[in-house]
């Protein structure tokens, strides 16, 4: 087993820093002490905390896990729920925002930008996955967060047990120079066809097919005062044509000579240079650094480790959590419903009773008075 941290509740080496966070339970659990994770709890705040590994380690031919949970209690409009894996740091009163990490691993979300972040660090620069990952914590439940990292430098993202990903790294992240490029010496031929599409040579404009929009209004007639020294000479108002059709055009037909479009062959990129070991790095330490607009998120179940029971094992216990949430969700839900649905009804009860208002018996002076009349 390598370097295995589960929650970051635990007691230990940790070092916490900026906006308040507790370790409450959530509104709904399943058990009362498992299911206890380190809350963020102000609005607008910078959230920073940082955990020593219980064991550091070379991820070097190993196949390791990164996993964890996270529940937004409160709808995100914008935030993170990511972690930082990092290698070991000797000072933790040192750590902030700028401390190297080694791997950034879930969801972030602001406005309409979402994306679950799978970003690799290779000393110098972040690098990014060539698109992003969809994102999967739209709603306010647990969710399960795994990353597998492979001695092959390919790399499986889970969430919920759901495959999202999987693939190489230096074929989906932009590592240094790729194998092959473009050929700058390659044009397109001047007899390459790049139109699906063309007008059909055997279809003709009818002769009775109108073009002109406008036409001079025929019934319109000079006025009498028209002075044409003065104004000019006298022209019929144009008015729209009743028989205008619009400009012709020749029906499209699938062109016979289209070659599709033209890409430059490839060649070999002399500046490539093969990369080696990427999945290798050195871990010691998780970070927790992310801005939230909106708080209530709820981090636990923490673990990296290469022994894929022991991850299993709290997917499980994730599972039956998410039953009591989903549970929960559910009967909170028809509660809803049945309040809008009472409201609902005591609303038309009310319009009821105002129509029997109107529609009275009148009163004894009245029908005596209609009797005098």
């Amino acid at each position: 087993m390598v370097g295995r941290i589960v929650g970051l509740s635990r007691t230990g080496k940790a070092r916490t820093c900026t906006a308040k966070s507790s370790i409450p339970l959530a509104r709904s659990f399943a058990d009362e002490k498992k299911n206890r994770g380190l809350k963020t709890t102000e609005d607008h705040r910078y959230y920073a905390y940082i955990r020593e590994l219980d064991q550091p380690f070379s991820s070097e031919d190993k196949e390791v896990i990164f996993q964890y949970q996270v529940k937004y209690e409160e709808n995100m409009d914008c935030g993170g729920g990511y972690l930082k894996f990092a290698p070991k740091m000797d000072n933790l009163s040192a750590f902030n925002s700028e401390s190297t990490y080694n791997i950034m691993f879930g969801p972030d979300k602001c406005g309409f930008n979402r994306r679950t972040h799978l970003i690799f660090n290779n000393g110098k620069d972040n690098i990014l996955k060539t698109d992003d990952l969809p994102y999967k914590q739209d709603d306010t439940v647990s969710h399960v967060y795994r990353l597998t990292l492979r001695p092959n430098d390919t790399v499986k993202v889970e969430v919920d047990g759901e495959e999202i990903f999987d693939g190489s790294i230096e074929e989906n992240w932009k590592y240094g120079e790729p194998a092959e490029i473009d050929d700058p010496e390659d044009s397109k031929p001047e007899d390459w066809v790049d139109s699906p599409m063309m007008d059909d040579p055997e279809d003709k404009k009818p002769e009775d097919w109108v073009e002109e929009a406008k036409i001079p209004d025929e019934k319109a007639t000079q006025p009498e005062d028209w002075d044409e020294e003065e104004d000019g000479e006298w022209e019929r108002p144009m008015i729209d044509n009743p028989d205008y059709k619009g400009p012709w055009m020749a029906k499209r037909i699938a062109n016979p000579d289209y070659k599709g479009e033209w890409k430059p062959k490839k060649i070999a990129n002399p500046d490539y240079v093969p990369l080696e070991k990427i999945h290798k790095f050195d871990f010691g330490a998780v970070f927790l650094d992310v801005w939230q607009v909106n708080s209530g998120a709820i981090f636990d179940n923490i673990i990296v480790t290469d022994d894929v029971k022991e991850a299993d094992a709290l997917v499980e216990e994730f599972k039956e959590l998410r039953e009591v949430e989903d549970a929960k969700a559910k009967e909170e839900a028809e509660e809803e419903k049945k309040k809008a649905e009472e409201a609902a009804a005591s609303e038309d009860e009310g319009d009821i009773d105002d129509e029997e208002e109107d529609t009275e018996e009148p009163k004894d002076e009245e029908k005596a008075a209609d009797e005098d009349l």
